[in-house]
């Protein structure tokens, strides 16, 4: 959930991210791993953004990953491959705190190899950084604060000056998402009051109750494949109506396919279908 809904925000405020990141507004567009001839490592966690002379890789991780350096210098090759005259900048941003030593791991070695990338633990960055830019927004409650509950209110009040209907929506939606990992619910709901804000911000805790169900369901059934088919089932329908929910909103169908998991076909059938029973 987390991992979508920060490549969300990432691709849709690319800008702001290269200022923040690169320190110029560079333009950038969505790059495939499919285009580097291989598959993924892990796409469900990678962004890659490309300009004509730049490649933007970010990782937002929730929990510390021994895997990360490896993953850092592999895409580096595999970007150098396909496009050996581009500068590319990697960084790895992490979300929650947390004392392990992992998160400060900023290079890959190997024998003579060694392969340098950015890390960012958002907990020790000041909250300016991200108040002073709209699509940087959602994560300030994330920064280094002495009070979170103060800097949401910071953030909705910016937030609230936006005149984009749906800039403004989908900056309420990802700051109630990421604000999730360090407030409760009853906080986020009272500072932004939407709807929506409340069924996504609990998307999270759903989605692990569904899991729960799931197990519960396999575990009666005393089967592993009892227990797979309810831990998805249980999922999915829930994405389902967090879909309907976000859709009844006014939300577009890339974005709520893109906060769900949901497929772009399967939020189109999902607005025909409450279409229909509404008329």
């Amino acid at each position: 959930m987390f991992d979508n809904i920060c490549k969300f925000i990432a691709e849709t405020f690319s800008t702001d991210f290269a200022t923040w990141l690169l320190g110029e507004p560079i333009a950038f567009t969505e790059l495939s791993p499919k285009e580097l001839s291989l598959e993924p490592i892990r796409a469900d966690a990678l962004i890659l953004l490309q300009s004509d002379e730049v490649v933007l890789h970010l990782e937002f991780q929730t929990q510390p990953d021994a895997n990360i350096p490896f993953r850092m210098a592999d895409y580096r090759l595999r970007v150098y491959r396909r496009f050996p005259q581009k500068r590319m900048r990697q960084v790895v941003i992490y979300l929650t705190e947390t004392t392990s030593e992992l998160v400060y791991q900023t290079s890959f070695r190997l024998e003579n190899l060694r392969h340098d990338f950015t890390v960012i633990r958002l907990w020790e960055q000041p909250k300016e950084i991200f108040l002073g830019t709209p699509g940087l927004l959602p994560f300030a409650v994330l920064s280094s604060t002495a009070n979170k509950t103060d800097t949401l209110q910071e953030v909705a009040a910016q937030i609230d000056k936006v005149t984009d209907p749906r800039m403004q929506s989908n900056l309420m939606a990802s700051t109630a998402i990421l604000a999730g990992l360090v407030l409760e619910e009853r906080v986020i709901q009272r500072l932004l009051r939407r709807e929506m804000m409340r069924e996504s911000v609990i998307y999270q805790s759903i989605k692990n109750e569904a899991l729960e169900e799931g197990r519960a369901e396999g575990r009666a059934e005393g089967r592993e494949e009892g227990r797979e088919e309810g831990r998805e089932e249980g999922i999915q329908e829930k994405a389902r109506q967090i879909a309907i929910n976000l859709l009844a909103e006014g939300m577009s169908i890339e974005v709520v396919a893109k906060v769900t998991g949901l497929t772009l076909e399967q939020v189109e059938q999902l607005q025909l279908t409450e279409g229909d029973r509404q008329n």
